[in-house]
């Protein structure tokens, strides 16, 4: 992925796209194009200390300054109250993904390139200078600016720095409290010069557009200096790590890179691309792997790492992953729940979730559909029963089969399912009762189940066979619209919820489903006629009421609109599938289909580079909003990219 001048030089184009490098621990390196930070996130080491969370940002950016024959050029770009200082973007004109995160700087006729890598597995970030045009006398003097916090919080001048700091041969390591990480930063500078200087009011503006604080300050402890005569380099890690290692790390990372292309046998620009992004959610957890939901303020998430699963690690021929995800999950298996999320903070998992189990059992089928493997069934399948009796007899936040067989959740005060927008106490969305894609999950589940028990040979096969057909029965003769010619929302007892939401469409995307032909392709019609966009569906229609269609403001407008027209991207996943259900596989719906992924693959290098956004504004032009890249956006997108072949 390559940008010209005409958009690295440029500060609105440049400032508003987006560069993330990830170490499969947990941590990233993140930023803009221009150099400025416009998030709280950004940061060129934001390191998991507890992998994969308890992230710190630890070194927010580099003052670079470029010495020709003894002229100062800035390379660097900050945003304070009024102005923007200093410019460096004017001198931009390349920037790359290659795979690094790679920018060329021309200063009279004198060609700067600079690369930005993560190595994977540790909290490490390599950083390299590189003159293309050898000329004497020319220096660059760079200088860390420092924070020390949570990656969710902003940093102010303080006076309780309790700063120690080493500088050996070639090393300088730096502590700025006592309770945070050190950062080794091994160099080949000719020079180190100490400062202990304050940058002050550094302006984030996608801070300002959320609503939040968006003012930092930045502590500049030492200055390196370095003669370009050969390579700079800088390895920021919280390892004891040298300059001699940089070499070996990059080639290093780019044949990892390589090999996931390789393995996946993919061919097109943006499979490659979608490939990589694909790789940067994947991360350690204990001894097993998990899916970050997003970037940046995600932590795992049982619901999005099932929903992702697919697409992030069997779609790309990946499926020993999958099978790690899938038991380090059945570790935290309780009351027959999957945790909703793992908090940042390190606290206990959190289990207010009903559908985070009921994808689980999705994951499960589509893993045993690729491999055949068995052994993994039998390994879990007691968990998985003993999920399906926790269900059955009852389990936290009213999660419960029903007397006609369908699963009904929540109580006062909870949000279940994605739709899961609350504001203190104000649930946005209520879908308390039997919501539709909760009914179409837990059927699914029951169909899933009699395929292994006749796979491990039990005899409970036939108790899962009924209570999947009076699901089905009880689904089909209390859901359905006739109004509308569509799908309920949601029923609890007597009420029922006429939204004309996206839900519906997993009552015919999933591979067991309920409804006869007929009432599906008339789903498809409704969902296609009124939420669907080039960039995923709209989780409200515009003819109600309730409809928002931008996705900005302070917390509480954003929250309030989050699920009430906004554009989800993951969703053309189940889109995809339900459509190919009800229309045949011709030239015509094939053309429909590749329309669709188009549409998504666009936004590759918008916002997030290389990446695919969590959720854009439900009324065209479809802005981008919400985290700048969202698993199982990625991860639907690549999975019906494979279907389609």
């Amino acid at each position: 992925m390559r940008l010209d001048a005409d958009i690295a030089s440029d500060f609105t184009a440049a400032s508003t796209r987006e560069w993330l490098e990830t170490n499969g621990i947990g941590g990233y390196a993140s930023g803009t194009v221009a150099g400025l930070h416009t998030r709280r996130y950004h940061g060129l080491l934001v390191a998991a200390t507890r992998p994969p969370l308890g992230r710190l940002v630890l070194l927010s950016k580099f003052e670079e300054k470029l010495i020709i024959d003894g002229r100062q050029y800035e390379l660097s770009a900050n945003r304070y109250p009024g102005v923007v200082s200093p410019t460096g973007f004017q001198y931009l004109v390349k920037f790359r993904l290659d795979p690094f995160p790679i920018w060329t700087y021309q200063i009279h006729g004198l060609r700067l390139e600079k690369s930005i890598f993560m190595v994977h597995g540790e909290n490490t970030t390599v950083c390299r200078w590189s003159l293309l045009d050898p000329t004497p006398d020319v220096w660059l003097e760079v200088r860390p600016l420092i924070a020390s916090r949570d990656h969710h919080h902003l940093q102010h001048e303080r006076e309780d720095v309790e700063a120690t700091s080493d500088v050996v041969d070639r090393v300088v390591s730096y502590q700025m409290l006592a309770d945070t990480p050190t950062v080794n930063f091994a160099h080949n500078a000719r020079g180190v010069e100490v400062t202990d200087n304050w940058y002050r009011n550094f302006e984030y503006a996608i801070e300002l557009e959320r609503g939040f604080d968006f003012h930092e300050d930045l502590l500049q402890p030492f200055m390196l200096r370095f003669d370009l005569a050969n390579d700079a380099v800088v390895v920021a890690s919280t390892e004891d790590r040298t300059v001699a290692d940089s070499n070996e790390f990059a080639t290093g990372e780019i044949a990892r890179r390589q090999a996931l292309i390789e393995m996946a046998n993919v061919s097109d620009d943006p499979s490659r691309q979608l490939l990589l992004a694909a790789d940067q959610f994947i991360v350690d957890r204990g001894g097993g792997k998990t899916v970050i939901a997003g970037y940046h303020w995600f932590s795992d998430w049982g619901r999005d790492t099932m929903i992702a699963l697919n697409g992030l690690t069997l779609a790309t021929n990946r499926p020993e992953i999958a099978r790690s995800i899938i038991l380090e999950y059945s570790r935290h298996i309780s009351d027959g729940m999957l945790p909703n999320r793992f908090p940042d903070e390190g606290e206990t998992p959190e289990y207010n979730t009903v559908d985070a189990t009921l994808w689980y059992f999705e994951a499960i089928r589509a893993f045993v559909a690729a491999t055949d493997d068995l052994d993994l069934v039998r390994e879990i399948y007691t968990k998985l029963i003993d999920i399906i009796d926790w269900h059955v007899s009852g389990t936290r936040y009213g999660i419960k089969v029903d007397s006609d067989g369908l699963l009904h959740a929540g109580e006062a005060g909870s949000q279940l399912t994605w739709m899961d927008a609350k504001v203190g106490d104000l649930v946005i969305t209520p879908r308390t009762g039997k919501p539709v894609e909760i009914q179409a999950l837990w059927y699914n589940t029951l169909c899933v189940m009699c395929d292994l028990a006749r796979e491990v040979g039990d005899e409970r096969r036939s108790e899962f066979l009924l209570m999947a057909a009076k699901a089905k029965r009880n689904f089909n003769e209390l859901f359905w619209n006739d109004a509308d010619q569509c799908l309920y929302d949601v029923i609890n007892g007597e009420w029922r919820d006429a939204s004309v939401r996206p839900n519906q469409i997993f009552a015919v995307s999933l591979l067991h489903t309920m409804l006869p032909a007929a009432k599906a392709r008339k789903v498809v019609d409704k969902v296609e006629a009124e939420l669907l966009t080039p960039v995923g569906l709209r989780s409200l229609s515009p003819g109600d009421p309730r409809y928002v269609g931008t996705y900005i403001g302070s917390p509480f407008e954003r929250d309030s609109a989050y699920h009430q027209g906004t554009v989800w991207a993951w969703l053309i996943g189940p889109f995809v599938d339900a459509y190919r259900k009800v229309h045949s596989n011709d030239s015509v719906a094939r053309r429909r289909m590749g329309e669709i992924i188009e549409g998504l693959e666009a936004t590759l290098s918008q916002t997030m580079l290389g990446q695919i956004g969590e959720i854009f504004d439900g009324d065209p032009p479809h802005a981008s909003r919400g985290a700048a890249a969202q698993a199982w956006s990625v991860a639907e997108l690549l999975r019906i990219k494979k279907q389609l072949g």
